[in-house]
Order: structure tokens, then C-alpha cells, then sequence
């Protein structure tokens, strides 16, 4: 009965964008955050790169997504991504494109 009670721990989000999703279910993304300076009181930003794991292998370079806290998964992955908040216009027409003429990208 106690163990229903027990709320879930709360999880921590962040959205960034996929720098590199060359790694089977794995991707790297750029979280960029904006601080007021402690002394000069000026807007600095900070960028940090997380190992997110993309079960789905759906994420693309440009991609802007969600991801979650989760435990860790490997070495480096402790985050796995949750939905894709906005899709790249250009990793979209260079699949199609290539489609179209039977190409293979390098």
C-alpha cells in the first residue's frame, strides 16, 4: 500500500539541438543556456554537449528536441530523448534529395 504513495522522482528536461547522430541509438546535443553575468550583470551563454539515447534512430543534425534525465544507460549516455520539437528543414530536403536521385550520401 505505502509503495503506491511513492510519487515518481522528478525528472529534469532540457531542449536542445543534435550536433552529430552518427553513433547506432545515440546522438549529441548542445544544450545552450542564458545567464545574467554574477558581476557585469551582461547576458552570457553557456553551451554543454550531452550523450542522448535516441531509441528510434528518428533524430537528424539540426533536429531541436527534448531530452530527460534517466539513469545511466552507459558510460557517457545519462539522458534519453522524449520527442523532436522541431524537425530540420535541411537534414529533410537532403534525404529527400537523395531519395529522388538514388545517390548515397558520404
Amino acid at each position: 500500500m505505502a509503495e503506491n504513495n511513492i510519487a515518481r522522482r522528478h525528472r529534469s528536461t532540457q531542449v536542445g539541438t543534435v550536433v552529430s547522430s552518427s553513433g547506432n541509438k545515440t546522438i549529441v546535443v548542445e544544450v545552450t543556456r542564458r545567464f545574467p553575468h554574477p558581476m557585469y550583470k551582461r547576458y552570457v551563454q553557456r553551451r554543454k554537449k550531452y550523450h542522448v539515447h535516441d531509441e528510434t534512430n528518428e533524430c537528424r543534425v539540426g533536429d531541436r528536441v527534448r531530452i530527460v534525465e534517466s539513469r545511466p544507460l552507459s558510460k557517457t549516455k545519462r539522458w534519453r530523448m522524449q520527442e523532436i520539437v522541431m524537425a530540420s528543414t535541411l537534414a529533410r530536403v537532403q534525404q529527400k534529395t537523395v531519395a529522388k536521385t538514388g545517390a548515397k550520401g558520404k
